[in-house]
């Protein structure tokens, strides 16, 4: 089947057009995967040298995918070397995050089940890893990532969202975290959780448009909480398949109210059973 020129040439019209150099996303989500590895499952990396040679093929990685978005090795190298540094502290946040899983989720047994198991962690992990660079300013690569989270665990959080410490998504299928969304420390979010925008507009793009939840708020499967001006107050427990788009005070349940009617099927006139 032959090409049609003109689309050949509009393509290549759009990639000489382009800001930077082709990005590899192969090597973007192998930079989450190895650095997960060094981070959390180190059966393989064992000794000090070990760990050191890890650190610095992981460094030079990060180093070569913005510098190949930046153009700017002065750039690459600050910026590298500023996510480096706010490692320790990322990696002392995830471990309560972890810790979190374990002293909640009667599943689970041991750190090393949720290091390995859990995809509300790893969502967590890259949401966390994704925001540093986000909060540095760095193009496209806390994007790529936090894609590469949502496609492996269904979990879709934006890097620009601020979550506190010890934050715990139990199962976490269709969880969805807008950009601007503020949650506290000790919160608990379900499968199916949407904490969204009332309106995609994009006048609003440099608005605050997603919810604010507050420290020690539990939110059960399926509810949907928009809006850039509500709150959730703390220690508030927001039941399953609501809909929220104003304020909620501190230490309140809301719930929605259905109706679930069972009947003997043994008293009807005739069976509800056919054949097609």
């Amino acid at each position: 089947m032959a090409i049609p020129n003109h689309l050949i040439q509009k393509i290549h019209q759009s990639k000489q057009n382009t800001t930077h150099e082709f990005f590899d996303k192969v090597k973007a989500k192998a930079f989450v995967k190895d650095l997960y590895q060094v981070l959390f499952l180190p059966q393989k990396i064992n000794t000090e040298d070990q760990m050191k040679r890890s650190f610095t093929a992981l460094h030079d990685s990060l180093f070569n995918m913005i510098i190949t978005i930046t153009g700017s090795e002065k750039e690459a190298e600050k910026n590298t070397d500023l996510f480096f540094k706010a490692l320790p502290e990322l990696y002392d946040l995830l471990v309560l995050d972890a810790r979190a899983i374990l002293e909640f989720d009667p599943a689970a047994d041991s750190l090393e089940e949720i290091y390995l198991a859990y995809p509300g962690f790893f969502a967590t992990y890259v949401y966390r890893i994704s925001h540093q660079l986000w909060k540095q300013k760095v193009k496209i690569v806390p994007r790529i990532i936090s894609e590469y989270a949502h496609s492996k665990t269904g979990i879709d959080i934006h890097p620009g969202a601020e979550i506190g410490k010890s934050f715990f998504i139990d199962h976490g299928t269709g969880i969805v975290i807008g950009e601007t969304t503020i949650i506290g420390d000790h919160v608990k979010i379900y499968q199916g959780v949407t904490l969204g925008a009332l309106n995609v507009s994009k006048e609003k793009a440099n608005q605050k448009r997603h919810p604010n939840i507050e420290d020690h708020v539990i939110i059960y499967s399926g509810a949907t909480i928009l809006g850039g001006n509500t709150t959730i107050g703390r220690e508030s427990i927001i039941g399953g398949n609501v809909w929220v788009t104003q304020d909620v005070p501190s230490h309140s349940l809301v719930y929605h109210k259905s109706e679930i009617k069972i009947k003997d099927n043994t008293s009807l006139p005739e069976s509800l059973t056919f054949v097609i």
